[in-house]
């Protein structure tokens, strides 16, 4: 037995393993821009998935059957899950800074106007307006998760929850439309770089977060949380609220004001 609240963890393959995985996906996608040849990389996103379900599957014992996230193990998840915002805070901060760098003062070879010449920018009002709708009505959704677990109604947080997840993948199959629909790509002049880029990495947020709330609503159909231990919820609903601010950030900036 320890004689201190806090948790070492235990000896784990799975950050080698996730590592193999994301060198050999990163690997199959140089492949498959140059080759065509994509099997490298389902290789690696298999890899991946299989090493976050067992990873999943590891912490989810330690807390709900190990019992060993005590008060003090919990109170440095959270601090540690708001340290993690905070770097992804500052992680979009960089892709705003390098877009509204380019258009406040546009030069010569974008034609000393924004958007730049030759791009056909989208509507604001048609899909990305649809889109935040979205997003501000999971924010809602996954708040009132939360009070029903506060109070006790886990037929309501599955629910609650479920909707959350059906949303994110919605805003996620909008997003591709989107992409697919665009006038323009990711090499057409910064305006091009700049939207897929801040866009794009805030969908693969939305798809982990949506990931992120699956494996909360799974733990919640099996009772893995109470109303005073349910740190990997609360984690979840912080991490979605991020992605809900900075979604509106990049309508009013990109879509709107950009646009």
């Amino acid at each position: 037995m320890n004689n201190h609240p806090f948790h070492l963890v235990d000896k784990s393959p799975w950050p080698i393993t996730g590592t193999i995985g994301v060198m050999t996906t990163l690997t199959g996608m140089v492949m498959w821009f140059n080759n065509s040849f994509y099997m490298t990389m389902i290789i690696g996103n298999t890899i991946i998935i299989l090493t976050m379900i067992q990873w999943w599957r590891d912490v989810t014992r330690e807390s709900s059957f190990q019992g060993i996230h005590t008060f003090k193990v919990m109170q440095s998840m959270k601090v540690g899950m708001m340290m993690f915002i905070l770097s992804e805070i500052m992680f979009f901060v960089s892709f705003f800074w390098s877009f509204f760098h380019s258009s406040l003062a546009p030069t010569m070879e974008l034609g000393m106007k924004w958007p730049p010449m030759g791009i056909i920018t989208f509507n604001p009002i048609n899909i990305p307006m649809l889109n935040t709708m979205i997003l501000l009505s999971s924010g809602i959704s996954i708040t009132w998760a939360h009070n029903a677990l506060i109070m006790k109604n886990y037929t309501k947080m599955n629910q609650a929850m479920m909707i959350t997840i059906m949303l994110g993948l919605y805003f996620s199959l909008m997003q591709l439309y989107e992409y697919i629909e665009s006038p323009f790509c990711i090499s057409d002049s910064v305006y091009g770089s700049t939207f897929f880029l801040a866009t794009g990495f805030h969908g693969i947020h939305v798809i982990i977060g949506t990931m992120f709330i699956m494996v909360s609503a799974t733990r919640n159909l099996n009772l893995h949380f109470s109303k005073n231990h349910h740190v990997g919820f609360e984690a979840s609903a912080w991490y979605w609220h991020f992605v809900d601010v900075v979604w509106l950030f990049l309508y009013m900036s990109i879509y709107w004001w950009g646009g």
